[in-house]
């Protein structure tokens, strides 16, 4: 991931997608909102405020050292976890007993103890006695007991799922109880009971049946063989097809654009999995603060079923300011304007702006880069948008300075969910000096890529993959040469410990580029590698091939990156990570530079916006220029 924001960035984003009551802490300190009150002001105006003391018990458990069925139960248990919030005299102390009661028989048949007991004493009495002689409770603090006996396990027995309804007459296959999960053997957890009703529902609306659901469900659970028996009967409701689609809630945003860019198909058969995407494609438009699908209650005339689609729109005008450091890269900051609803169809005008080397001795040094971008979703149908950009930068490495201009026009399509692409057209100037002189280069190409996305969270993926391709001819007039840009990577998340707690993450890319030779390709274009990008630890930019010691770029490269990634608290988490790569001046990697590797490890912080990220890098082997170690900071996982 390229470098974000540190400090301003996390702010501003906290703003943006949560509500201004919402409170925020960064570190321990209290940033805006509301914050979060005291044990102190928590008990503020609680009549007869009652503290009490709570010994929870699990038969069979150490009692010195809870386990986690015993952290488990106590997680869901309201007089463990709200003990500082005293409740209102014995009878609040009763009625948060009688809560944990049943949250407590909730869990345990959750897990597939039916046969477990639970008994809460209050004051040393049962909690059904101290409800009926609350004036008996004298103490103070009141004594609590909590003693739960799970008992065995239940698995299931035998499992029927049977359907009523038209979807019996249409030939369906439909799931039976052990295609649904309801096995024989297995443990009666009572959350499987509910998955299985859920995905039979499921079924049943993506195949034309919105109305499906449970009509009758019988649990018998056999304490003799410890079985739990489950029939559940599925009634489908009637054989729909998509209907009219009206759009409500619109202020500056055109309703009829809304309805087209759903893209619901009036006439052909219902399918929740239409309306899921549906819902994504208005999401990704960033103008809705809210978006509901609201199916009418019945059919109309034509058995189709009518569609509200619900809408609230978000502020059209919004901007950030960003800040980023690094030992090696220096300070620079970033912001930008956005309005989000130009026309009323979702056009998008983003202005940004950026500086680096802030604290450069000479001012030439100093990098900036400004772009202005006009996007229109829905150009060619809602899956086609088009956008274009006019940019000025100005890069100033240590190996060269490059001040550039691009105009570019693009048309990108998501072909499914995961699958993305876009082609379009480019002009580059850029005037440069390296180590092959004073040189213009005026360049005229066709970049296209595609994207195959299935993780989980951009900012902090735990499983799926990422992979890019990105291919862009180009002529340069100056030059009278032609040449092939192309680049490529993949990324692949693994959890080998829980869903996050230690997870395996990897990436490798590679690049060649065609031209007659390096200097006829633009050092703004060329592979570079090092910082925090692709090898941590060595300068900017700072690998790759050499002319009298000065790095010249390459036309080609190899990237590897590991890490294993942990999470030690909910917000606290440790990194270690080795890269490794090298640059050629060849067309096509020939391996005859030895890869520079990078070692070291990080810390993450994770707030709700995404993990803030400090790596500390050491170059295995440095050369000129390169640091002993270098820090970098940002916001999310590195890749």
């Amino acid at each position: 991931m390229p470098r974000l924001s540190v400090l301003f960035a996390c702010l501003f984003l906290a703003l943006s997608s949560a509500s201004p009551t919402h409170a925020f802490e960064l570190f321990g300190y209290h940033l805006w909102g509301e914050k979060a009150e005291t044990d102190e002001d928590q008990n503020v105006g609680v009549p007869d405020p009652t503290p009490y003391t709570v010994e929870f018990r699990v038969t069979g458990e150490d009692e010195e050292a809870p386990s986690d069925v015993e952290e488990e139960l106590q997680s869901v248990s309201l007089l463990v976890q709200d003990v500082k919030k005293l409740p209102s005299g014995a009878s609040g102390v009763l009625a948060r007993a009688t809560k944990d009661f049943e949250r407590l028989i909730g869990k345990l048949y959750e897990d597939g103890y039916y046969g477990a007991l639970v008994e809460i004493n209050v004051a040393a009495m049962p909690l059904n006695q101290a409800i009926l002689h609350p004036e008996k409770i004298t103490e103070r603090p009141i004594p609590v007991l909590v003693v739960v006996n799970r008992g065995p396990q239940f698995h299931f027995g035998s499992a029927e799922v049977s359907y009523e309804g038209p979807a019996t007459k249409n030939g369906l296959d439909l799931p039976d109880a052990q295609t649904l999960g309801l096995v024989e053997g297995t443990p009666a957890l009572s959350a499987k009971v509910l998955t299985a009703e859920s995905q039979a529902i499921s079924f049943l609306k993506d195949e034309g049946y919105p109305f499906a659901k449970v009509a009758h469900r019988q649990l018998l659970a056999n304490h003799a063989n410890r079985a739990l028996k489950v029939k559940l009967r599925v009634n489908s409701g009637p054989y729909a097809k998509f209907g009219p689609v009206s759009v409500s809630g619109t202020v500056n945003m055109d309703p009829e654009f809304v309805r087209t860019y759903a893209n619901l198909p009036q006439g052909a058969q219902w399918d929740a999995n239409v309306i899921s995407k549906a819902q994504r494609r208005l999401r990704d438009l960033e103008v809705f603060s809210s978006i509901r699908f609201e199916p009418a209650d019945q059919l109309d005339p034509n058995g189709e079923l009518p569609v509200t689609i619900v809408v609230a729109e978000r502020p059209r005008k919004v901007f950030g300011l960003g800040a980023n450091y690094s030992s090696n890269e220096g300070v620079g900051i970033e912001g930008y304007w956005r309005h989000r609803n130009l026309f009323g169809k979702a056009e998008r005008l983003s202005v940004t702006g950026a500086v680096g080397q802030l604290l450069a001795v000479n001012n030439e040094q100093i990098e900036y880069a400004a772009r202005i971008t006009f996007e229109k979703p829905g150009a060619i149908g809602p899956l086609t948008a088009f956008s274009t950009s006019v940019a000025a930068v100005q890069e100033n490495p240590d190996n060269y300075r490059s001040t550039s201009f691009t105009y570019d026009a693009y048309l990108s399509r998501d072909f499914t969910p995961t699958l993305s692409g876009r082609i379009g057209a480019e002009v580059y100037f850029a005037n440069e000096r390296d180590v092959f002189g004073n040189n213009d280069y005026f360049l005229l190409g066709i970049p296209a890529d595609l994207t195959y996305d299935t993780r989980n969270d951009t900012l902090n993926p735990t499983h799926g993959i990422e992979a890019k391709l990105f291919f862009e001819p180009a002529y340069d007039v100056l030059g009278d040469t032609e040449n092939l840009y192309s680049q490529g990577s993949i990324a692949s998340y693994l959890p080998i410990f829980g869903t996050d707690r230690v997870v395996l993450a990897g990436r490798v890319s590679a690049g060649a580029i065609i031209a007659p030779a390096v200097q006829d390709v633009p050092a703004a274009r060329r592979f570079f590698l090092g910082g925090g990008g692709t090898i941590r630890g060595y300068a900017y930019k700072n690998v790759g091939p050499r002319i009298n010691d000065e790095v010249t770029g390459g036309r080609s490269f190899v990237l590897f990156n590991g890490e294993v990634r942990t999470r030690i608290t909910e917000t606290i988490g440790l990194v270690g990570f080795v890269d490794a790569g090298a640059a050629y001046s060849t067309q096509f990697p020939n391996f005859d530079e030895p890869l520079s590797v990078g070692v070291g490890g990080g810390v993450r912080y994770f707030t709700p916006v995404g993990p803030l990220r400090l790596d500390v890098g050491v170059p295995l082997e440095p050369q000129r220029n390169d640091p002993p170690f270098a820090v970098y900071i940002g916001l999310s996982q590195a890749f």
